[in-house]
């Protein structure tokens, strides 16, 4: 799951005194663990609405386009709502949207509209951009400046158990009565996440939080981001990992169903492990990068990748789709590197870079709709070139691509 990159920012003197942090990060956590659980639970949609609906590949991915093209639409114009609303009401009203987001699922369900459907989404979406522009400052001002990674890496690794929960509450609530409802399947479990939504708002309104200020004491003189060529590379790069992502994961079901000749339902739970790679790749990664060059590693995790999917496309049976799971492993770290090194040596210009970042999670809409093209039109090896390509292309930045080769001239 991508996470909307944070600027910088400092505690007010007015909360100087406030030493114990662990309520708000126990809530952030829940904050994570939700965007990260109905975010992959979209991947359990996508089949659910193609069987439920009588879809193609390409016009059930359009979950996934109308969701993550929000990010696109919405990651800047929640940034500016954020500093005029302040972050701790940014968070609520994010849960709010969300929560009625979710709700819409009731009467797309009793019409049984799929573009009503994909309006909810679009919903949710909102709210989940405004929640992560809003909640990812906290994380790293709420104690020592010293631990703030290790308290970013742990908040992120609680949102991979809502990943990876996600496909097996999708499998036992969703796609198991597929074969004998419509879309009435999905309007109760998505009511109960309206209403869970709407409780963690209460919470987070009632919650004495600190106040945030940016932090401008930056030295270095601002200019255009994309003078800066890592940027520029990066940006796609981004664009590129999400897309990557977020096509295989909405995929994964069906090429497991299609390859093992299982029903849905009974794929779906493999999807569990590709999202508990990516946990799993975290924690290991935290430790490989104390010691590795995270360029170097990131170049490693592409090659790996396009062996992996060259390896499943060109077997069968479990070794095939294992091989295409696996990439959840790769996948782990790859957003915090691409972005880290995109950013580095930018000083002022670091905020209005993370601006551009954020838009490049807008690949997951792309990607993934035109890997479902491929699939209507081609089969699924032709379809998984799409993949493919995004991990070249990783693969050069983490090789060349990261370089700060400066191009701005006075």
């Amino acid at each position: 799951m991508a996470n909307i990159p944070v600027s910088e920012f400092t505690q007010s003197s007015e909360d100087s005194q406030v030493t114990s942090y662990k309520p708000t990060l126990v809530s952030l956590a829940v904050l994570y663990f939700m965007i990260g659980f109905i975010t992959c639970l979209n991947d359990t949609l996508v089949p659910f609405f193609k069987k439920g609906f009588d879809l193609s590949y390409s016009q059930s991915s359009l979950v996934q386009f109308y969701f993550f093209l929000t990010y696109g639409i919405m990651s800047i114009p929640a940034g500016k709502i954020v500093e005029k609303v302040g972050y701790k009401s940014g968070m609520v009203r994010g849960f709010m949207i969300a929560s009625l987001g979710a709700a819409l699922f009731l009467p797309a369900a009793l019409l049984h509209e799929y573009y009503l459907f994909l309006g909810a989404l679009f919903v949710i979406a909102i709210g989940m951009v405004l929640l992560q522009v809003a909640a990812n400052p906290y994380i790293t001002i709420l104690g020592p400046a010293k631990t703030a990674s290790s308290r970013l890496t742990l908040i992120q690794g609680v949102g991979s158990i809502g990943t990876t929960t996600a496909p097996l509450f999708g499998s036992a609530f969703i796609l198991g009565p597929l074969e004998h409802a419509s879309s009435e399947a999905v309007h109760y479990p998505y009511l109960g996440i309206s209403l869970v939504l709407l409780l963690i708002a209460v919470a987070v309104w009632k919650l004495k939080l600190p106040t945030l200020t940016a932090n401008h004491s930056h030295t270095k003189e601002a200019r255009g981001p994309f003078t800066y060529r890592h940027l520029r590379y990066g940006v796609l790069g981004l664009f590129c990992y999400v897309g990557a992502e977020v096509s295989v994961g909405t995929f994964l079901t069906n090429y497991i169903a299609d390859t093992l000749q299982i029903s849905e339902n009974e794929a779906n739970t493999f999807v569990a492990f590709y999202w508990g790679g990516m946990l799993a790749g975290r924690l290991i990664g935290s430790v490989v990068l104390k010691s590795v060059a995270p360029a170097r590693l990131l170049t490693a995790l592409g090659f790996a990748s396009m062996a992996l999917i060259f390896c499943s496309l060109n077997t069968n049976g479990y070794v095939a789709i294992w091989s295409m799971i696996a990439l959840g492993v790769c996948n782990s770290v790859m957003f915090a590197i691409i972005f880290s090194l995109s950013v580095k040596g930018l000083g002022a210009a670091t905020s209005q870079a993370s601006g551009y970042l954020s838009t490049a999670i807008a690949g997951g809409a792309i990607v993934s709709y035109g890997q479902g093209y491929l699939i209507d039109h081609y089969n699924w090896s032709i379809a998984f070139v799409l993949p493919l390509i995004c991990y070249a292309y990783i693969t050069f930045f983490g090789m060349k691509g990261y370089k700060p080769e400066q191009t701005y001239t006075a």
